[in-house]
């Protein structure tokens, strides 16, 4: 017999954890004629936002959903935006335990004949990981950026060689580097796409550490000499911002990776070839502000949910849970949310830990907009005849 389990209507998100079940890792939301969410259709949409760029896209962080997309899957060159692959892979070694943040990098006379945005680092000349880290991140620097290559690496071209693996790996596919830091006088075939860039910025974030340096505005290295002012004038300007990379040439024109956070979501907006660099702020913001005041991410976090019964089991119960859902949702239907649960009240044994015993739906109205499983938090063996005999006597005894 199935529990009867009235339908909950869901009023407030908790916080954002894990993408739903039933939903990919890049669900798509665009600016076509409707949007669809899960298996339905919620509502109708119809923008254009006019941004002045080649490309754009925007992209919720934690759940990697596509609110809005402009061209995005042209492969266009990046300028120093490019240097959020060697962010990523700088981060993967720190947290792997590969390299420290204290560890000294020592430039080399490549590393230091890097033209561009720089902080003159001088052939011989020491650093650490971490300050390094903050010459790239807040004042994008080229030198510093093919120092960290090289000490991770062991030289700037196998580093390019991971970064390629590396955006391969993570479902970049129009990303090709030829480089570590975007300068693109003497490449060929150096380009990513905005999707390209929102994927790997939606990686790097995830690496908490980063957003402290990127959303620094003014910061100095050397013992306080030589000081750093944030090239992403967002971070100072805009609510909620948190970084994350601005970049430009005259062959890419003005682009920007830029990442920001309002009551429980996190954006990541891509804008590449704006002809100015206030023109490419102004569209980053524009998009941003269309992205916090249209969506919000609905959560139910995971949790306990009491026993079920068990026949034939060594317990008469198993304690049972259910996942973790989140996703976005059209701002004023937050509220809409219902869940619904359909788990039976008892099962045979065995069970295992994990098994999958029911399930919670989740819709807006009639639209599912995903699920997740209910699974024993326990497992319950199947009781045999000695067992079955003590439980018997120990019950007559009790009598």
């Amino acid at each position: 017999m199935t529990i009867a389990v009235a339908v909950i209507m869901i009023v407030q998100p908790l916080s954002i954890l894990s993408f739903a079940l039933g939903m990919t890792d890049s669900t798509s939301i665009n600016n076509s004629d409707q949007i669809v969410i899960g298996n339905g259709v919620l509502f109708d949409a119809d923008v254009d936002l006019g941004l002045d760029c080649k490309s754009a896209l925007l992209m919720e962080a934690k759940t990697g959903t596509v609110l809005y997309e402009q061209n995005a899957d042209e492969a266009l060159p990046p300028a120093s935006v490019t240097k959020i692959m060697t962010l990523l892979l700088v981060m993967e070694a720190v947290d792997s335990g590969k390299i420290k943040l204290d560890d000294m990098v020592t430039t080399s006379a490549n590393a230091a004949s890097m033209g561009g945005s720089q902080v003159y680092l001088k052939e011989g000349e020491q650093m650490t990981v971490e300050d390094m880290i903050k010459c790239v991140v807040i004042s994008s620097a080229n030198d510093a950026a093919v120092a960290l290559a090289e000490h991770i690496g062991g030289s700037e071209k196998g580093f390019v060689e991971m970064m390629n693996k590396r955006a391969a790996e993570l479902g970049a596919s129009n990303a090709r580097f030829e480089n570590t830091n975007g300068l693109d006088d003497t490449v060929q075939n150096h380009v990513m796409s905005a999707r390209d860039i929102a994927i790997i910025s939606r990686e790097l974030i995830s690496h908490k550490k980063i957003l402290e340096y990127s959303s620094i505005w003014m910061d100095t290295v050397r013992d306080g000499t030589f000081g750093l002012s944030n090239t992403n004038r967002l971070v100072r300007f805009y609510k909620g911002a948190t970084g994350l990379k601005t970049g430009s040439t005259s062959k890419a024109k003005f682009c920007i990776s830029a990442t920001a956070e309002r009551d429980g979501m996190s954006l990541i907006c891509v804008i590449l070839g704006s002809p100015t660099r206030d023109v490419r702020n102004a569209a980053a913001v524009s998009l941003l502000d269309w992205g916090f005041a249209n969506y919000a991410v609905f959560e139910c976090e995971g949790q306990s949910m009491g026993n079920v019964g068990v026949i034939g089991g060594v317990k008469d119960v198993c304690s049972v849970e259910f996942q973790s859902f989140s996703c976005v949702v059209p701002k004023g239907k937050l509220s809409e949310v219902k869940k619904t649960v359909s788990l039976e009240e008892s099962f045979p044994a065995p069970l295992k830990k994990g098994e999958k015993l029911g399930s919670i739906t989740y819709s807006i109205g009639e639209q599912t907009i995903g699920s997740v499983d209910i699974v024993a938090s326990e497992t319950v063996e199947k009781i045999n005849y000695f067992q079955l005999l003590m439980r018997m006597t120990a019950r007559f005894l009790m009598i």
